[in-house]
């Protein structure tokens, strides 16, 4: 599939110029149309009867989290579905056995899922390392070895800023944490949709992701783990191979982490979305943010009053470029844009105040986020915008 002829798949795109995919991506008429299907053709639950219609949706559900697991270079560890990586990551958290005195390992990068759980195990006496980026989203390897000591049972960290757009040398990170025998966990959420993924290549224990980000539903995400080395989160019905008055034992394999019905119609749709990508192509989707990333920031960089936050647009990135105008709240910004052009942004901390504090932006920043859909017109349409901001300021 060629990128441009895409668009006629998402028909809000007509309307308006969508650039809050970091937040939530939209979704095209192929997804939308094979989640229906279920509902309308095939409609019973997984793996709990077998009659037809249980049969095709156990079949259906069974290959879609396979195509999903292919999607990540997966193939050899466990995925279980999840609602979204905020819960993947509580999995986690939850599955690992913490003793008083462990100590994780992670940044001021992160988004709010992939920070709270871990300071609230501070209540269980594990300590928590927080290791600062630079100005612009860059981190220090040297300072993150220095922060893994013997009693660190784990690091987590982001694939990709979903403020800065930067991209961290995970793969690197997880050499790091090998050679000290310690756990990685990488949220996913942002690099899954932008940029080819492969969890084998990068080496972590853990993965995580959402599926609303990546043209999927909402409701829909994964855990992947090199080892299905977790307690389950929840235990319940599908999570069991035998259950006697006096005890369980769980069934093997991804089945143990999912207990309770799936999002059956939400995984289908998942694995539709994987392969819309996969027909465009993950490294033409990298490039096409890339390129649309940089003349934004160049563009914004040359106005007056405007503040581009993160690293230049030669860095390693995605297609996420956070700013601020002089002068105007961010929340200003965004509602002004969408009034004057019918431009979407974000607008505030992004699910990541402890890094609006460590950059001094305490009211945060406008966010643009760009995705398949988007075109080079609507980025200048977003910089034109914001020039006649400036220029009310200036």
């Amino acid at each position: 599939m060629r990128l441009e002829d895409c668009r006629a798949d998402f028909p809000i795109t007509r309307d308006l110029i969508y650039l809050d995919s970091a937040a939530t991506s939209l979704t095209p008429k192929p997804v939308v149309q094979t989640m229906v299907e279920y509902d309308l053709r095939y409609r019973a639950n997984v793996g709990r009867g077998v009659h037809r219609l249980a049969a095709v949706a156990t079949h259906r559900y069974r290959d879609a989290r396979d195509a999903v697991k292919s999607f990540i270079g997966g193939e050899d560890g466990t995925l279980a579905v999840t609602r979204n990586t905020t819960e993947a990551i509580g999995a986690v958290v939850a599955g690992l056995a913490w003793q008083r005195g462990d100590r994780v390992v992670t940044t001021l990068l992160e988004h709010h899922s992939n920070l709270l759980p871990w300071l609230r195990l501070r209540e269980r006496g594990v300590a928590v390392d927080i290791v600062r980026p630079d100005a612009d989203g860059r981190l220090d390897l040297a300072d993150l070895e220095v922060a893994v000591r013997d009693e660190t049972r784990l690091v987590a960290v982001t694939h990709a800023s979903n403020v800065l757009g930067t991209v961290l040398p995970v793969r690197e990170i997880a050499g790091i944490c090998h050679d000290r025998g310690v756990r990685l966990l990488v949220d996913g959420a942002q690099s899954v949709p932008h940029l080819p993924v492969d969890v084998a290549d990068i080496g972590c224990d853990y993965f995580c992701f959402s599926g609303h980000k990546m043209l999927g539903p909402t409701g829909t995400g994964g855990l992947w783990m090199r080892r299905p080395d977790l307690e389950p989160l929840f235990v319940g019905g599908g999570a069991v191979e035998s259950v006697t008055a006096g005890g369980y034992t769980l069934a093997p394999g991804e089945q143990r982490y999912e207990a309770g019905t799936p999002p059956i119609a939400g995984t289908i749709g998942l694995a539709r979305a994987t392969a819309y990508l996969r027909e465009i192509g993950m490294d033409t989707v990298r490039r096409h943010d890339e390129r649309l990333a940089a003349r934004l920031i160049d563009g914004l960089a040359a106005l007056d009053g405007i503040t581009v936050m993160g690293a230049d647009a030669e860095t390693e990135r995605i297609g996420v470029v956070s700013f601020t105008v002089r002068g105007m709240h961010p929340h200003e910004v965004a509602q002004v844009l969408d009034e004057a052009a019918a431009i979407l942004v974000r607008s505030g901390h992004h699910c990541c105040q402890p890094l609006m504090e460590h950059l001094g932006l305490p009211d945060g920043t406008v966010r643009a986020s760009t995705y398949i859909y988007n075109t080079e017109e609507e980025i200048d349409m977003l910089i034109a915008t914001v020039e006649e901001l400036s220029r009310r300021i200036v």
